[in-house]
């Protein structure tokens, strides 16, 4: 699901923050926030550099994934294309947000300009799928590629048969249901450790923050959406102190 341009959906959780230290000791967090963090380990480096943009990244990666980008497409091998390693699909998802929240930020101008019920005119039509022609395996690809079994080119083109709203409704569903549970609130830390929240737990954090002044301590809602997840993503990157670096807007 990607969200439309003019999309505002954003998540929210709440922060206790140190004022004494100018730090957030941890946030409260819903499912859905959960879900979008533990999805940013799904997501493929070449989608991670490109989030960030090469200006944003630290080290070397940011020049090679421009190295790809600047190539002529005829260095390319012609079963190959540029948009694998500059466009990759994550293997797995299975949240919302993650479409949401980071390549809705690079998806929604191209799909701004095409008709939505174009879309579902090529859904209509069938997906294209290849096999190997010899028909070694029962593999198939969404492209022409080389057979994993004798190297050929799988080029016999075969469809898609079936209700495919159906086969979509069931994806949708299994999107939905995330990877943790809907019926606890969790504690995420100031560098990403999370835990499941509880009165204990949050004593417990307290005297291992050495909080002596209960009142120096504030508490904060705060939202987090397509820019507060990109720059959460870079954040973990680069430090220990994500959450403060984000929300408090201070650089470590």
């Amino acid at each position: 699901m990607a969200f439309s341009s003019s999309s505002t959906t954003k998540m929210s959780l709440k922060l206790l923050i140190d004022t004494k230290n100018d730090k957030v000791l941890f946030a409260e967090a819903s499912k859905a926030v959960i879900d979008f963090l533990f999805n940013l380990l799904c997501l493929p480096i070449g989608t991670v550099v490109k989030l960030l943009t090469t200006n944003g990244m630290v080290g070397s990666l940011g020049n090679l994934y421009q190295s790809v980008e600047n190539l002529n497409q005829n260095y390319i091998q012609p079963n190959q294309t540029k948009d694998v390693l500059l466009n990759p699909t994550a293997q797995s998802s299975s949240t919302h947000e993650i479409d949401g929240f980071l390549t809705h930020k690079y998806n929604s101008d191209s799909h701004s300009n095409s008709d939505s019920d174009d879309d579902d005119d090529d859904d209509d039509e069938g997906t294209k799928l290849y096999m190997c022609p010899t028909k070694c395996c029962f593999q198939v690809a969404y492209d022409i590629t080389r057979c994993s079994r004798c190297s050929k080119y799988m080029n016999h083109e075969v469809r898609y048969v079936g209700n495919r709203k159906v086969a979509d409704e069931k994806k949708a569903w299994n999107v939905k249901s995330g990877f943790v549970k809907d019926v606890i609130t969790f504690m995420v830390m100031d560098d990403l450790v999370i835990q499941p929240m509880s009165t204990i737990s949050s004593i417990t954090l307290l005297n291992k923050f050495n909080v002596k002044e209960i009142g120096t301590l504030q508490e904060k809602v705060v939202e987090l959406g397509m820019d507060e997840g990109i720059k959460l993503l870079k954040a973990s990157l680069q430090s220990k102190r994500v959450l403060t670096s984000v929300f408090l807007k201070k650089k470590y």
